[in-house]
């Protein structure tokens, strides 16, 4: 049996049984430490780029739409828009390097908005992060490396039928720091409809 046919075994068994969405995605992550161990169990069709932007290839869908998985391919430079997620993903760098900077919306007292970088963070191979909206999941990825760049996205839906994993993007706002402000509850605002990466 394949590694990746393991993989989706052992997410089949534990997203059956729970619907919380950070035990959820707890359990993706420790099974897909495990699979980026293995990194040939990626096939060579799933490992094919675009020269203009990030390509997303699917990979699986689970038959009763519980999960899918994404192969990311980032030539040197490319970045996704600032955006958000349609649900939980988890996401493993397989090869290369990528740069994540996350970023949380802030208000003025006179209705001025605009996104504040809060983290960003070198992700090499083998590493595993979460993102469990309604939390602060906002955020910008790029291709921080010299070559092909492969992260491997697990999402908790089928992401085949939406075609996308992008909730909102927030390109429209400027990036500040530095400035005095309250976070917003950015969920509750009208930013933008979905206008994304979308799938190959």
């Amino acid at each position: 049996m394949s590694a990746f046919t393991v993989f989706t075994n052992k997410l089949h068994s534990c997203l059956s049984d729970s619907e919380d969405p950070y035990e959820c995605a707890e359990h993706v992550a420790r099974h897909l430490s495990e699979l980026l161990k293995t990194p040939e169990f990626l096939e060579d069709v799933y490992r094919e780029g675009c020269p203009d932007e990030p390509k997303a290839n699917l990979v699986y869908v689970s038959p009763k739409g519980m999960f899918s998985v994404v192969a990311f391919v980032w030539q040197p430079g490319q970045a996704t828009c600032i955006h958000d997620h349609v649900c939980w993903c988890v996401v493993g760098v397989l090869e290369g390097q990528e740069e994540e900077t996350a970023y949380r919306i802030m208000t003025d007292g006179e209705g001025e908005k605009w996104l504040e970088p809060t983290q960003k963070i070198n992700i090499t191979p083998g590493h595993v992060c979460k993102l469990v909206p309604p939390g602060e999941d906002i955020h910008q990825v790029r291709n921080a490396g010299t070559e092909t760049a492969i992260s491997i996205h697990v999402y908790g839906t089928d992401i085949g039928k939406r075609g996308t994993s992008i909730n909102r993007r927030f390109d429209n706002l400027p990036i500040k720091t530095g400035l005095e402000g309250t976070p917003l509850n950015w969920r509750d605002l009208d930013l933008g409809a979905d206008t994304g990466i979308h799938l190959s």
